[in-house]
């Protein structure tokens, strides 16, 4: 579940992970909390698709709103700011055409401020406190408030937490339940899910519950810092910054935990909207959330990531049926569920805890980014050889695995060293493959 010292070096003997450990499933959260929660609610008439963000937070969202536009790349009046976050409904957010920037950093908008926020005044009304406390996720309430947005809504579709922090928020005021409290009794209670929770550490869980997600918290090996961030190996609390520092560690965008067997058992409610005697959402409500909704894309739904027209098959691979839905997480979390073949897959990876190449080259270039692990479109497509015809599928699996080794060694940098990850991960393809000719003689 951890395999390297902080320093990178290989631990000698190093807990196995097992069928129960529970992984941080990043953006997995997406659907397995605010959108299974929204789907139940709009099934019970509790919320509309059509509702504004407003009519349920308060019209302190738009009205508190702040005139910097210009830092948020639009230049529009503080007034069309307003009227723009007051027409925002909960499916503009779901869909990602609300206009909220993708990643601001309330808990460290300064230090990150090329890429996002580009005046000081902005960063000093806007940041929010690193403290991971409740105090600061109120207060991180009160900086999306103020947040301008850089499109008009619906015009375009940019993939932002910030949306789903939001409806988590929304969902928290409608049920007058934090997240972990709605989901658990809404649906990990009645499914008997015992190994999924936000925030473990604080649930009954013990580090070595749970797979390792970055070996120096959160500051990439040193590079990155800001007060109160975090530089022991994270185990057991969640990676995403915004969800730790800013949220409390429950959020809707990022922070849910989970093993393979209970988030397939999770998945599976999305073929009928049931399991065994409970009942959660109608099919309508089901087919709602699942259609093409994407700006001239099928690719999208409301949050759902769809295969349509393999067009995800880096996700699904090229087997999947075109309804095919499911998500994926920064973490190397991915969830398939394919209703045409009655197939959901789950595939847990914490490919970020392993060294960095070059921090100060690119703070996000893991060793596991070349494994084949991180690969995750590979699984489905390996899975799906042979399931839907009755026939010899080894010339099929000789075919993936050449296409496999030829596009490793198009990965390898120019003139690396053998030590390279992707020169290593090439190599033990090409042992494979090997072996396989010299098994078969083809």
């Amino acid at each position: 579940m951890n395999s390297y010292e902080k320093d990178g070096t290989r631990i000698a003997d190093p807990v196995p992970a097992d069928d129960d450990t529970m992984y941080d499933l990043a953006s997995l959260t997406k659907m397995f909390s605010v959108n299974y929660a929204l789907q139940k609610l709009v099934s019970e008439n509790k919320v509309s698709l059509d509702d504004t963000i407003a009519s349920h937070l308060g019209e302190g969202f738009y009205e508190d709103t702040l005139d910097f536009s210009y830092d948020f790349g639009t230049e529009v009046s503080l007034e069309t700011q307003k009227r723009w976050k007051a027409s925002l409904t909960i499916e503009d957010l779901l869909k990602h055409q609300g206009g909220f920037p993708p990643d601001p950093r309330y808990f460290n908008l300064y230090v990150d401020a090329p890429s996002q926020i580009y005046s000081l005044d902005a960063y000093n009304i806007l940041y929010s406190g690193s403290d991971h406390s409740e105090e600061t996720k109120e207060a991180t309430l009160e900086a999306i408030f103020k947040t301008p947005l850089q499109y008009e809504p619906r015009t375009r579709y940019l993939y932002s937490d910030v949306d789903y922090m939001v409806l988590g928020f929304l969902i928290e005021k409608v049920s007058g339940q934090d997240l972990q409290t709605y989901l658990k009794e809404n649906f990990f209670d009645p499914l008997e899910l015992k190994r999924i929770s936000y925030d473990p550490l604080s649930n009954g869980f013990e580090k070595d519950d749970c797979a390792a997600t970055e070996l120096n918290g959160n500051t990439r090996d040193g590079v990155i810092d800001f007060p109160g961030v975090r530089e022991y190996t994270l185990q057991g609390e969640v990676h995403d910054e915004k969800a730790w520092y800013s949220m409390n560690g429950i959020s809707g965008h990022a922070g849910l935990f989970a093993s393979a067997k209970d988030l397939a058992k999770l998945a599976y409610v999305m073929f009928t909207g049931g399991y065994g005697q409970y009942r959660f959402f109608d099919r309508n409500v089901i087919d709602v959330f699942t259609a093409p909704a994407g700006i001239g894309t099928a690719n999208s739904a409301l949050g759902w990531a769809r295969q349509g027209d393999d067009q995800r098959s880096w996700y699904y691979g090229s087997s999947a049926s075109p309804d095919t839905i499911g998500h994926q997480g920064w973490t190397g979390t991915l969830v398939m569920i394919d209703p045409q073949r009655d197939i959901v897959m789950v595939y847990l990876t914490n490919e970020r805890n392993t060294p960095l190449r070059d921090k100060y080259a690119n703070a996000n270039d893991f060793d596991g980014l070349y494994y084949t692990a991180s690969t995750l479109g590979f699984v489905p497509e390996l899975f799906s050889i042979g399931l839907d015809q009755d026939s010899d599928v080894k010339k099929q699996l000789l075919s993936l695995l050449t296409s496999m080794v030829t596009d490793s060694e198009k990965l390898i940098p120019n003139n690396t060293d053998t030590s390279h990850p992707a020169y290593r991960n090439y190599q033990s393809k090409l042992s494979v493959l090997d072996k396989w000719k010299k098994k078969y003689g083809e």
